[in-house]
């Protein structure tokens, strides 16, 4: 299905993309600070809200 090459490019492709963005984070972690403060409040309650819904969906069916 794929060739040896470009099993070798995704692979670097891959780990290059994941440095890239892990560079990314680290320089922007304080901006993220000062801007995004509380938003892990949203993402719990996004979880919930959605457990809410599997939870209704699984006692109800």
């Amino acid at each position: 299905m794929f060739s040896t090459g470009q099993w070798i490019f995704a692979i670097l492709f891959f780990v290059a993309f994941v440095i890239a963005i892990a560079y990314q984070y680290r320089k922007d972690k304080k901006i993220h600070k000062a801007y995004y403060k509380g938003t892990v409040w949203i993402l719990i309650a996004f979880i919930g809200f959605i457990g809410m819904i599997a939870a209704v969906k699984f006692l109800l069916t």
